[in-house]
């Protein structure tokens, strides 16, 4: 099976990390874009064949009250809070995609993840707001892959799936996507961060992929190394 399978962050070393996969999910462009100069170093150090998908930073997605922001270096502005997030099209939401964009550039990504707090649940003014952003802004050349969290209904999603051209996101532990035919699954751990999954769980997991075009496996729970080689091994790899 053509399964690409990586780890959410660089959670080894990048030399240890190219050798043992095949990809991996930047999660700084989350929490605050690093410089040029750290995109362009690590884009340099990896094979040609080696692939980037990257997370948007949060200034998109999440409120000015959510607890990622504490692990910025530079405190948001006074003037930013009530102002970001949530899909808004505010000067500061805007600028921080167009940063997202540019990472995305840097390091050639081929997928920008848009991943929402639990919070942002499916209210009309959340969906009209989503609706708006995405048909506003000027996308990443790769794939957009969107992560829900919370209960959104099968249909709905479906709806602004195909209206929006977006990839649908899932731990599939937990649910399926409604967009199969480009999975894109992130593991963050069955019963909290710090699960390992089981060999039942991997199997599954191995299934569940089994004929899809090209699916992505990224596992995001604190032991995700060692469960990433067990299931490379599961796939034979």
């Amino acid at each position: 099976m053509d399964v690409r399978v990586g780890l959410c962050g660089w959670t080894i070393s990048q030399s240890s990390y190219v050798r043992r996969f095949p990809v991996v999910e930047i999660q700084h462009t989350f929490y605050e874009p690093p410089a040029d100069a750290v995109l362009e170093r690590w884009q340099r150090q990896v094979p040609a064949d080696f692939e980037f998908t990257i997370k948007a930073w949060q200034v998109v997605t999440h409120e000015s009250t959510s607890p990622t922001y504490r692990r910025m270096k530079n405190p948001l502005p006074t003037s930013a809070r009530g102002q970001v997030g949530a899909f808004r099209t505010t000067p500061a939401v805007l600028a921080g995609w167009e940063r997202t964009v540019e990472c995305a550039r840097i390091l050639r990504a081929t997928a920008v993840l848009l991943q929402c707090p639990a919070g942002f649940r499916p209210t009309a003014d959340n969906v009209d707001r989503l609706r708006t952003f995405v048909q506003q802004v000027r996308p990443p050349a790769g794939r957009l892959l969107w992560e829900p969290r919370g209960e959104w209904s099968t249909q709905l999603l479906t709806e602004l799936c195909t209206e929006l051209d977006l990839v649908h996101v899932v731990d599939p532990m937990k649910t399926e996507t409604v967009t199969p035919e480009q999975t894109y699954y992130r593991l963050h751990g069955t019963t909290g961060s710090r699960h390992v999954h089981t060999d039942d769980e991997l199997r599954r997991l191995r299934d569940l992929v089994d004929g899809r075009p090209s699916p992505y496996v990224m596992f995001n729970n604190l032991p995700r190394t060692g469960d990433a080689e067990r299931f490379l091994a599961l796939l034979g790899h």
